[in-house]
């Protein structure tokens, strides 16, 4: 598995593992297909990858194999702002799940902000993300906070995790 900065040249491929996830992680949501297209269009639609790659602070990665024919499979996005890392999003394509990439990414992601002068890694998850929960859970993180989050007009609960011990060589 190659990992690497995100290119404009990605902006499909993280609609798509985007939209694969959305569908196997909140399928309520989902359902409502409204909320999800504004989501996905909102938070990975090439405006919006556009803005993220030009702004200070961010970070975006992606994760190919190694031969890079099929393009990315899973991504991350984190911005770093005064000291703190926030891990907004990191998704692996559901078939692509359980072989370490998520683990891998998430690791880089973190050297990546650690680089940058952060002190402090947050991550967000929509609540009902149960897979999610498990994941920043067993790579270290604290749930330190709920809050409430705007998709498509509808509210949804979100929690705040917090990486209290971590090594960047790790």
């Amino acid at each position: 598995m190659r990992y690497r900065e995100t290119t404009r040249d990605d902006v499909a491929a993280i609609e798509r593992i985007a939209r694969a996830s959305w569908e196997a992680d909140y399928p309520d949501i989902l359902s409502r297909e409204t909320a999800a297209d504004e989501a996905v269009d909102e938070w990975y639609g090439s405006d919006a990858i556009e803005r993220e790659l030009n702004a200070p602070g961010s970070i975006l990665l992606v994760a190919e194999a190694d031969d890079g024919d099929d393009g990315p499979v899973a991504f991350a996005h984190a911005v770093v702002t005064g000291g703190e890392a926030t891990i907004l999003r990191l998704y692996v394509h559901p078939e692509a799940r359980r072989e370490g990439i998520g683990k891998e990414l998430l690791g880089r992601t973190i050297r990546e902000a650690s680089d940058r002068a952060a002190d402090r890694i947050r991550a967000m998850v929509l609540a009902e993300n149960d897979l999610g929960d498990a994941f920043y859970r067993t790579a270290g993180f604290e749930s330190v906070e709920t809050g409430e989050t705007v998709i498509g007009g509808e509210r949804y609960e979100e929690t705040t995790y917090e990486l209290r011990d971590w090594d960047v060589e790790g």
